[in-house]
């Protein structure tokens, strides 16, 4: 008998899709927001890198952050969504990117313990 390898249905990489108005994190990236109340996002133009760190309700109230900076997500079965269509024209700006017709981007993302959030690398566009 032939030796299969099983495919799994997850999908292995956490995967971030640059939308004009939103950020749209697969499956697997949004496991780490299942708990978050809101999420902070912040952009590093050295690094070229985006971070999305969840908030429980308890740290997100007693936190420093002004509530300007508090983010909603949105997450779904099989999909999560930050929407701030003004965060996403600073990216689009950043990155010479054209959000017109639909457009929209992959980039590989990773947690990273140290930061405690997804980071999107947009120096690392999805195939």
């Amino acid at each position: 008998m032939p030796n299969f390898t099983w495919a799994s249905k997850k999908t292995l990489d956490d995967v971030a899709t640059l939308y004009g108005s939103n950020i749209t994190l697969n499956k697997s990236a949004s496991s780490y927001f299942e708990d978050a109340y809101i999420v902070l996002v912040g952009l590093n133009a050295e690094t070229m890198q985006i971070a999305i760190k969840p908030m429980k309700k308890e740290d997100a109230i007693n936190s420093y952050i002004p509530e300007d900076q508090w983010h909603n997500i949105t997450v779904k079965s099989s999909y999560s969504r930050i929407c701030n269509k003004a965060f996403m024209k600073e990216v689009a700006d950043l990155m010479n990117l054209s959000f017109e017709n639909n457009n929209s981007y992959k980039f590989k993302a990773a947690w990273s313990q140290k930061e405690d959030a997804l980071i999107i690398d947009l120096k690392n566009e999805e195939e």
